[in-house]
């Protein structure tokens, strides 16, 4: 269901009886004395500022989604309401999603929500590893970024409440000539770090595998993303690049957990 396009229409149906009220049935009603609009517009023209005010809010400001697979646990957990940033990354026509503002690029780092390459229609979240001309190799379950091995600080095994049984719990720290960004991840260690897939995905000629995993060289334009819980994320290891126009925002916040309220605020 394509929500941006529903909200549109009716933002755009909404808005014609809202103008119409205005300017010819208001005018009618004052004149035959009359004080209560017909159910029809009540239905139509009295909701347009709340629709209006929906769609400006999700369009161009923040969008609101929700976690439902443990990709990306520790970061956020499945149930996490989060907002996403619409705007960080420039600001985009809704419903043909074309960019009319350039704003900011991705960083490595970064939690992105996008258009899942594969199924448009499907957002993903996962967090941006490497930029466009980037080499990224994931071997053995340890990330080096052109060249450079990214530091792991082992923290205690760590509860997975998917899978209920412990994972491996490490702050993963960039170069600092790449950033110095540091953020949470999983590994299981009774899972191969290996990387099979016969996927072909653009640009996958610039991805090598072996038994150990796998190298990329990141195309202009695209991007390379992981989830946190490394060994239970569909992520551009097995399915590639993320190319900019799917972005759809950078999630910065978590605003509810129904089963879990000290999940709420910010996330790395």
């Amino acid at each position: 269901m394509n929500f941006a396009l529903i909200l549109f229409i009716l933002v755009v149906i909404t808005g014609v009886a809202w103008v119409a009220d205005k300017l010819v049935f208001a005018p009618q009603r004052r004149a035959a004395g009359i004080d209560r609009m017909p159910l029809w517009l009540e239905y139509t023209a009295s909701f347009f500022p709340v629709i209006f005010a929906v769609f400006f809010l999700r369009s161009f400001l923040f969008e609101p989604f929700k976690i439902p697979s443990g990709s990306m646990i520790p970061s956020l957990m499945i149930g996490d309401f989060i907002l996403v940033n619409k705007y960080t990354y420039g600001i985009r026509l809704p419903v043909i999603n074309k960019k009319i503002v350039d704003v900011n690029l991705p960083e490595r780092g970064d939690v992105v929500v996008f258009r899942y390459p594969k199924d448009e229609s499907v957002d993903y979240i996962k967090r941006v590893i490497a930029l466009p001309g980037d080499v990224v190799s994931y071997q053995d379950k340890r990330l080096s970024l052109n060249g450079q091995p990214l530091s792991y600080e082992a923290k205690p095994d760590f509860l997975d409440p998917e899978s209920m049984g412990y994972a491996k719990f490490y702050r993963e720290t960039l170069p600092k000539e790449l950033g110095a960004y540091s953020y949470n991840i999983l590994n299981h260690p009774e899972r191969s770090g290996g990387i099979f897939t016969q996927d072909r995905f653009p640009y996958s000629e610039n991805c090598q595998y072996s038994s150990a995993g796998v190298t990329c060289t990141v195309p202009p334009g695209h991007y390379f993303v992981m989830g946190d819980n490394r060994d239970n994320s569909a992520d551009s290891r097995y399915w590639g690049f993320v190319p900019e126009k799917n972005l759809v925002g950078k999630a910065f916040f978590v605003w509810m957990n129904l089963g879990d309220l000290t999940r709420i605020g910010r996330f790395e």
